[in-house]
């Protein structure tokens, strides 16, 4: 198998990349990122995986946060 040494999201669950973005943003934060209803009302990581695991395009921007939040 290749590796990927450059690629920040190479081994990590989505579990570990929310409570990574979680612990460092906040939810409040977090929501203000990215707008959506799971961050906003009532957040937890079991809900926002629910709604993650099942929406490609929430997954993405989250993916994408995580990648900027990691270079910076």
């Amino acid at each position: 198998m290749e590796q990927h040494p450059n690629d920040p999201l190479h081994g990590k669950t989505l579990e570990t990349i929310l409570t990574e973005m979680v612990d460092y943003f906040g939810w409040t934060d977090l929501s203000q990122h990215i707008p959506i209803n799971c961050f906003i009302n009532n957040p937890s990581i079991k809900s926002s995986l629910t709604f993650l695991r099942k929406t490609p395009w929430a997954r993405k921007k989250v993916e994408n946060l995580y990648i900027r939040m990691k270079i910076s």
